[in-house]
């Protein structure tokens, strides 16, 4: 039997990373929420340092950086007034890189990302963040649909475990890997390292 392919190689895609010239690094919800309390994510700290690498690697390279951070309820989740609400120190942002709120899962549904990475003029978009199976999916599989062609460095994700709706529990190892083959299918090329760009 053949080996499997992914949609992306039967069709003959351009499967290159993106270069820094063509591309913009939106950053998802690296937020301190996810470092703590229920929603603590087992492999945060390895994925906030690859974040912050990736972050370096674009203001080296002049690559547009937008920043996404989810808006919950004072109070609970997210909180934009409290400190679980704001971005991790490692990867915050400088006075130039935008912030966008926002309060659903897809970080292009009622926010002005669309716009402002309309406004740089390039077409590839690199995503790192929180979570992998949640706001980076979701956002990716809409990137396609505005014709934007997105690579996620899985080094700079991470995810939660999920109950698996049997009475058990799939590890956060396990969603990561199979959101991440999910999208290699026809929406993202994935770069296991931030080595491979700029």
């Amino acid at each position: 039997m053949a080996a499997a392919k992914t949609l992306f190689e039967l069709a003959g895609a351009d499967l290159r990373p993106p270069r820094a010239e063509e591309a913009c690094l939106v950053l998802i919800d690296l937020q301190n929420e996810y470092l703590s309390g229920p929603l603590e994510l087992p492999g945060a700290g390895p994925a906030v340092g690859s974040a912050a690498l990736l972050l370096a690697a674009a203001r080296r390279a002049g690559v547009p950086v937008f920043h996404i951070a989810h808006r919950g309820g004072r109070g609970g989740l997210f909180d934009p007034e409290a400190e679980r609400g704001r971005i991790i120190a490692a990867v915050a942002p400088t006075a130039a890189e935008p912030v966008i709120s926002k309060t659903l899962p897809n970080a292009f549904a009622g926010t002005d990302l669309q716009a402002r990475l309309a406004a740089t003029g390039r077409t590839d978009v690199v995503i790192g963040g929180f979570m992998t199976h949640m706001c980076v999916s979701s956002t990716a599989r809409a990137a396609l649909d505005l014709g934007l062609r997105t690579t996620i460095v899985a080094s700079a994700c991470a995810t939660r475990d999920l109950p698996d709706g049997r009475g058990g529990t799939l590890s956060a190892r396990t969603v990561h890997e199979v959101a991440l083959v999910e999208l290699s299918d026809r929406f993202a090329l994935i770069e296991r390292d931030v080595d491979a760009l700029w």
